[in-house]
């Protein structure tokens, strides 16, 4: 009875469905606490949530800016606005029954996400380990609120993104064609879900690349049909963007904006975030009457100009983002421990133990001179690095939660081996000092 009970709370498929429960049933707590949510607001999604409505109210992927008709945008990639614009044409747009669908749906993804989480990990620390960090998943806080709470790729993003870490590991033993063209299609779907990913797939490829020259197997024809297949996959929404546009954009236009609400002489913690145009009503109309691309230049250049003409400043909040970033709090640590709440108190703790574990889990990869250390470490170190420059929130790092999960579980797995052992030789050393000679 007990083995069997064992052998279902470490299965796969049952930790898979309690996570989705747990998330179903946390939406509806939610749904009766605040039974009339803001259309224009969340749950719906912001600046997606309108690109989704004219999508669906046929007048083109356009129009980020609450309230206002602003044209044709890049704002996004097309893959997640394209797929909330089908709900709201099957469903309604900002309908209940379609914040239902999304919801129930990113409850799915976030649910799913525990497979390629618990297939890393087995192969990286364990069968233990595995099943710990499935079963951290389903309770981790940001897991559970993301997908109950944000209409927005972020847990799409997270799923997909563990898929390609899983996937990666797994190619360091396929070597054919076929194999290495569906890795490349599996990026490209990612990278049009939520470009941030973009940052690793160099540093993934070339580590398999490398990988397949130490042991002479064939590399350069899979690794081009790999790169093939992916630049395929991004020339339709590049040939749209320039028709559109009349402009190179490969596949987001909005950097500027994203690197001035981080960089200019307004910012107080880690961004300008009540001047973004879709809080800030004179914002909104300057990119309306500018139009998008105009604008994005414009905050380009001004962000420039402040990060050369105040290096100073601009490193104090590279570093306060780089704190937020690995903390997951905008306010400094300090402040939130004098005088935040105790559930932000908590939560602080429980974002320094991930933190501080995470890199532990790293460090006992790399010295266990396992070749796959180098892609947990390529996470830590590359994807973080335009956050640090733009600005850092919980909801970017998030696509990378389950892989620091994993390091944080593969740590404490660690740390209670070597516990177990140190036990084990101090109830040996009483009979190793008795079966000695006497004097």
């Amino acid at each position: 009875m007990k083995f069997h009970l064992k052998r279902i709370l470490s299965s796969t498929v049952f930790i898979t469905s309690f996570a989705f429960a747990v998330r179903m049933l946390l939406c509806y707590i939610a749904a009766r606490l605040s039974p009339n949510p803001a259309r224009i607001n969340l749950p719906y999604g912001v600046e997606l949530g309108r690109v989704a409505r004219a999508i669906a109210a046929g007048e083109g992927f356009s129009s980020p800016i609450r309230e206002l008709d602003t044209g044709p945008t890049a704002w996004f990639t097309p893959i997640y606005p394209y797929f909330i614009a089908g709900i709201f044409k099957v469903w309604g747009i900002y309908t209940d029954k379609s914040r239902i669908i999304i919801q129930a749906l990113n409850c799915a993804f976030a649910a799913l996400t525990i497979i390629p989480i618990y297939g890393i990990a087995k192969r990286a620390f364990g069968q233990g380990a595995a099943v710990g960090a499935a079963w951290a998943w389903v309770f981790l806080p940001t897991a559970l609120y993301y997908p109950t709470m944000w209409v927005w790729d972020t847990t799409l993003t997270a799923f997909i993104f563990s898929l390609i870490f899983w996937a990666t590991m797994a190619m360091r033993e396929r070597h054919d064609i076929p194999s290495w063209t569906g890795y490349g299609a599996l990026w490209a779907f990612g990278v049009l879900i939520n470009p941030s990913i973009l940052s690793l797939m160099p540093f993934f490829v070339g580590w398999l690349v490398w990988e397949a020259r130490k042991v002479a197997a064939p590399w350069a024809k899979p690794a081009a049909a790999a790169l093939l297949v992916f630049a395929i996959a991004l020339v339709p929404w590049t040939i749209r963007n320039y028709r559109v546009f009349g402009k190179f954009i490969v596949l987001r236009s909005n950097f500027g904006l994203e690197l001035w609400l981080g960089n200019n002489p307004d910012v107080t913690d880690t961004s300008a975030e009540w001047q973004h145009p879709n809080t800030n009503f004179a914002e909104g109309e300057k990119y309306k009457r500018m139009g998008e691309i105009a604008y994005m230049a414009e905050k380009e250049r001004e962000a420039l100009t402040f990060m050369r003409t105040h290096p100073g400043a601009t490193l104090d909040l590279m570093f306060r983002r780089f704190v937020s970033h690995w903390l997951a709090f905008s306010d400094s640590p300090a402040d939130v421990w004098e005088n935040g709440s105790n559930y932000s108190k908590s939560f602080l703790i429980l974002n320094c133990l991930l933190s501080v574990l995470c890199l532990l889990g790293a460090l006992y990869a790399h010295r266990s001179g396992d070749p796959e250390a180098f892609l947990f470490a390529m996470v830590l170190l590359v994807f973080p690095l335009v956050f640090y420059l733009t600005h850092a929130s919980m909801r970017y790092r998030f696509p990378v939660d389950p892989i620091m999960l994993i390091l944080a579980v593969g740590a404490v797995a660690h740390l209670l081996s070597l516990a177990r052992s140190q036990n084990a030789n101090e109830k040996k050393a009483p009979d190793h000092v008795s079966s000695l000679p006497a004097l």
